[in-house]
């Protein structure tokens, strides 16, 4: 029941009770929980390394992140054309002459074999970017699971509004999740967290405020995926007090430096999507 597209062959097979069994013991559970923003501590001093690492000693996957010093830099980027076609997140990331980036969030997917026409062009939930918002689908109060950062670089993560984004002055937000950390705590989960075993992409922000952004390989010879449960531990791990899990499978990509450091499971490379958390 992991994928979206064709969890109804399940029902072929399997009771509803049964399903429901399934689903029940490997989930995560939602949080209201609202980011504590007094816990950061952004450096007066900028500091403007970023640091680039693989994930060691793991035999079921490969992974790599980023440590982004100054959570300043990182931003939302969008398809120069919006709610029609999208583009790949190293596109994304040089329109806006990024030096890194990774696929960011909800999206609706027209298409599975083209990487332009009528695929990943039209984002899901809301997208702030640059204090705008370029889009919202909810309406102005209601609420969505969803990360942001404001204007000084803090990261907050869990259900929010337009009208609570613009009164806390975000600056950049996106639609996804499930939340994995939220003040310093791992989300509840039973079992695997839900979604099975996948590629996988997740965005994190240390007490010291340094942003992490992380991506395991998965579908792949040598790198099956990751559970959302190994997910949450290594975000926690790396010291995230507040993480949030990214869209995955064929859509997990990391560029860093003018190339794509991952292996992308989609078939024909790196996938077209609407928006990318990018690092200027």
């Amino acid at each position: 029941m992991t994928s979206m597209t064709h969890q109804y062959l399940a029902t072929w097979f399997l009771s509803e009770e049964k399903i429901n069994k399934i689903l029940g013991n490997n989930s995560t559970e939602a949080t209201d929980e609202t980011t504590n923003a007094s816990e950061i501590n952004i450096p007066k001093v900028k500091d403007d390394t970023i640091e680039f690492y693989e994930l060691a000693d793991n035999p079921k996957f490969t992974g790599y992140y980023l440590v982004v010093k100054d959570p300043t830099r990182v931003k939302v980027g969008h398809t120069t054309k919006l709610n029609e076609e999208g583009q790949t997140t190293s596109q994304i990331a040089e329109n806006y002459n990024a030096v890194a980036a990774v696929n960011g969030g909800a999206f609706v997917d027209q298409s599975s074999t083209s990487q332009w026409t009528g695929n990943g062009g039209i984002p899901s939930g809301i997208v702030m970017s640059g204090g705008e918002v370029v889009h919202n689908d909810l309406g102005e109060g209601n609420k969505t699971e969803l990360l942001a950062i404001d204007k000084q670089g803090v990261m907050i993560v869990g259900k929010y509004s337009i009208d609570d984004l613009k009164e806390r002055k975000i600056q950049e937000a996106l639609s996804f999740g499930p939340t994995l950390v939220v003040n310093g705590k791992m989300t509840p989960m039973s079992g695997d967290g839900g979604w099975g075993i996948a590629p996988r992409t997740a965005i994190g922000q240390r007490q010291d405020g340094a942003i992490i952004l992380l991506v395991i390989d998965g579908r792949g010879v040598g790198s099956l995926g990751a559970t959302l449960k190994e997910t949450q531990e290594i975000m926690y791990q790396l010291g995230a007090v507040n993480a949030m899990n990214l869209d995955g499978g064929k859509s997990t990509t990391l560029y860093y430096d003018g190339e794509v450091r991952n292996t992308p499971s989609n078939s024909m490379g790196e996938r077209a999507i609407p928006t990318a958390i990018i690092v200027k």
